[in-house]
């Protein structure tokens, strides 16, 4: 287990100056980022749906809706 987390921390400390010097990082707020930021936040409110209800009409009826919220709020092009 330590080995799997020194190997994610030394991925991240190696990923982060890549990142910070990526072109447009002032105007970072694009749509496909903000796809990628509610696509994961959907995951997991979908994951904590399903954890803490575990049925499965609770689960697919969070699948359906909670991605249709999130695309209505994406930021227009």
């Amino acid at each position: 287990m330590l080995r799997y987390v020194i190997a994610l921390l030394s991925l991240i400390v190696g990923f982060l100056p890549s990142a910070a010097w990526a072109e447009e990082v002032v105007n970072a707020y694009r749509r496909p980022n903000a796809i990628l930021y509610y696509s994961v936040i959907a995951f997991v409110l979908i994951y904590g749906l399903h954890d803490t209800f575990r049925t499965k009409w609770v689960t697919w009826t969070g699948v359906v809706v909670l991605p249709l919220l999130f695309y209505m709020l994406l930021p227009s092009q």
